[in-house]
């Protein structure tokens, strides 16, 4: 029997996967009409596309990642199989509504900037308008380029990890790359690299500014971050295997000190064909401190592998989800 299932209809489980791919649709919405788009970033997808064409052509960006997600869906469906699933239909249905939503009264204005100023408000200033950036509405903004990526790039990983936490996927260029993939010996990580590069790239085309695929690429790096945070979580525990000759006093430190449990192999050194004594435990942080110092004290010579564990379930650690 396989144990991957879907969430029943309305389930609690059900109603969580769905109340994720909202709110990361919404949140991606947020991220690219107030944050990117307004500073003519282009961190990747089908949206970095529309975010370059709103810039050269004013062409609205709900209309130009419609023109191109609902195709691709199709596409990929097709070619691929309907690997993709409801969700993912989902999310990207939710994402053009939010985006058209938020473009059509809020506008593509950006929330970060260091003021806002009309033509004649910035030769009244003294400030040239080579150093503003344009808004949809024909005002100006000072940018401040570094804080307003960092928030972009914690916006987009917060909406992209909680769609993946859902078991949706992103869509869009993704599916591109995962064609390319299926008729290619190219890895998908390296096509979706190029693919997303690419269109990171074509900022240039709105601006012979360097620093716009730059700084695109710098919120690229963040959101991924990101990402690993909200699907792995942070990594507080430690997985240690312990190789060591005097396994019952380091046994002692982990059951008596630490009041932490664990488990001992016997293994054979590769190099001298010796019986070794090895022991697998988890610890969080803090515990892994006090242990690493407790071994240096009863076996300096012993042999210490640090493994991150970003979720460790069963007794004394988080308890195993139980099905409805």
């Amino acid at each position: 029997m396989s144990i991957i299932k879907n969430e029943k209809l309305f389930s609690k489980q059900w109603f969580i996967a769905y109340t994720y791919i909202i709110l990361g649709s919404l949140l991606f919405a947020i991220g690219n009409v107030i944050f990117a788009s307004p500073y003519k970033l282009a961190p990747g997808g089908t949206y970095g596309i529309a975010t370059v064409l709103f810039h050269l052509f004013s062409w609205k960006i709900s209309v130009s990642a419609a023109f191109m997600d609902i195709p691709l869906l199709l596409i990929g469906s097709w070619i691929l199989g309907p690997k993709f699933g409801i969700k993912t239909i989902v999310s990207t249905v939710a994402i053009l509504l939010f985006v058209g939503i938020i473009e059509s009264t809020w506008g593509v204005i950006p929330v970060i900037h260091d003021g806002i100023y009309t033509a004649t408000e910035a030769a009244k200033a003294g400030v040239s308008l080579n150093s503003l950036i344009p808004t949809a509405d024909g005002a100006y903004f000072v940018p401040d380029y570094f804080l307003n990526t960092l928030i972009a790039g914690l916006i987009y990983g917060l909406s992209i990890g909680f769609i993946f936490k859902s078991g949706a996927t992103s869509g869009g260029s993704d599916i591109i790359s995962m064609i390319l993939n299926k008729y290619t010996k190219i890895s998908l990580g390296v096509l979706v690299l190029i693919v997303d590069s690419a269109i990171t790239i074509s900022t240039l085309f709105v601006s012979n500014q360097f620093r716009l695929p730059i700084y695109s690429i710098l919120l690229i790096v963040v959101e991924s971050k990101i990402i690993d945070m909200v699907v792995d979580g942070i990594k507080s525990y430690k997985t240690i295997f312990i190789i060591t000759n005097k396994p019952d006093e380091v046994r002692d430190a982990i059951c008596n000190d630490l009041n932490r449990g664990g488990t001992c192999f016997k293994g054979t050194g590769l190099y001298q064909g010796a019986e070794r004594n090895m022991i697998y435990t988890t610890v969080s942080r803090s515990e892994f401190v006090r242990l690493k110092e407790g071994i240096h004290q009863i076996d300096p010579d012993a042999f210490i592998n640090v493994i991150d564990s970003s979720e460790i379930m069963g007794r004394g650690f988080k308890a195993l989800p139980t099905a409805n």
